[in-house]
């Protein structure tokens, strides 16, 4: 497995190596843990959702990975249950063709991956759950009692397993960032006391991950959990998480990243202005901000739905053309937001997204005429 991690010193020579697309603002500098340093982050990160698991979609994804890393980019975004371990597999080979062939050291690339859910291997099996009963229940690494919606658990001894996996699929001694799984499902099932006590838990065991060193960071990729008012069952509070986090592992915590659908069509994390902190009312992008916390934005294209039919008023204030470009562009350049992830299963997707890459992001008063006033999350 490769040895390392992304470092501020690697990702920095990595940026260096594309001077026109850092001077247009392409790479970010994101704070993460104090007297630790800045990692330098591509404004497009490529992800790793959709796809048949199959062997022609892993041919097409390890192409695309390694295209991507030569254009410039150098987030990666995957999960266990992504294409049935398969994704994570796909990044795994990539990265190390590009550090056979010397193009790539381990040190330039943040490599982030999730688990939270049930995960098959490969493929569908004919008894799914035969198969979840023999690999995780009878070897006693998930009580069913642990699982909400029959599909989720967020158990430390279910997720140490998981990020054991997660790490032979990607072949990498040390995983950058590793998520907790949309977590806010369990508040379907549970209390928000229990949730609370389930998260501090697999907290716990992962700043003990950091300190073996098979992490570097850790956080939560989500879907509703910060798009919604206080009021919904599903709403998570990032100051109150942030809490948690320390007081398992102090200031010097590792709960560093969290990720959440950024797009023309979710545009929650800035106009919605739902997280509460004592008399403080931020968006979502200012909470990290004012935590530490580097915000990733995920479905910048909501799934391809963005890539048809935007009114031509948006390209001008954004300063694209095309679509796909504009719906990228509108993403990348809000204040506050680190990384845009775009699903890219080929080449020619890699070509097309990142040419966006050449261009500034949008002026930030231009960006914000976009829009009124944040509202407020109640």
């Amino acid at each position: 497995m490769l040895p390392g991690h992304a470092t501020p010193a690697g990702t920095a020579r990595f940026s260096d190596r594309f001077p026109q697309l850092h001077r247009a603002g392409h790479f970010r500098r994101i704070g993460q843990v104090p007297d630790a340093g800045e990692l330098w982050l591509s404004s497009i990160g490529l992800g790793t959702y959709l796809g048949e698991p199959d062997d022609d979609a892993d041919q097409a994804y390890v192409e695309a990975i390694v295209q991507a890393v030569r254009s410039g980019v150098n987030v990666l975004d995957t999960a266990i249950n992504y294409r049935h371990q398969r994704s994570e597999r796909n990044i795994g080979a990539a990265l190390a063709e590009l550090s056979r062939s010397g193009e790539l050291n381990r040190n330039e690339v943040l490599v982030c991956t999730k688990a939270g859910y049930l995960s098959f291997d490969g493929s569908m099996p004919a008894d799914p759950r035969g198969y979840f009963m023999r690999e995780y229940v009878e070897p006693g690494v998930l009580d069913p009692k642990e699982l909400a919606g029959g599909m989720h658990c967020m158990a430390p001894g279910y997720l140490e397993n998981q990020i054991e996996r997660s790490r032979k699929n990607l072949g990498l001694e040390t995983i950058d960032v590793f998520y907790v799984h949309n977590p806010e499902s369990q508040l379907a099932d549970v209390s928000r006391e229990v949730f609370h006590t389930r998260l501090k838990s697999a907290f716990a065991m992962l700043e003990n991950q950091v300190k073996a060193g098979t992490l570097c960071y850790y956080g939560m990729a989500t879907w509703n959990a910060f798009r919604v008012a206080e009021t919904d069952r599903g709403y998570v509070n990032l100051f109150e998480v942030a809490e948690l986090a320390r007081e398992v592992g102090g200031e010097q915590h590792h709960f560093r990243f969290v990720q959440l659908p950024f797009n023309l069509a979710m545009p929650e994390a800035y106009v919605l202005v739902n997280q509460v902190w004592g008399k403080k009312r931020l968006s979502l992008l200012d909470a990290g901000t004012a935590l530490g916390i580097a915000v990733v934005g995920s479905a910048t294209l909501y799934q391809g739905k963005l890539t048809h039919d935007l009114p031509d008023s948006l390209g001008r204030v954004l300063g694209t053309t095309g679509d796909a470009h504009t719906a990228i562009q509108f993403s990348r350049s809000a204040s506050g937001l680190a990384t845009s992830l775009i699903g890219m299963g080929n080449r020619q997707h890699v070509e097309a997204n990142l040419k966006v890459a050449e261009i500034p992001p949008a002026d930030a008063k231009d960006w914000t005429k976009l829009f009124g006033e944040p509202q407020a999350g109640d």
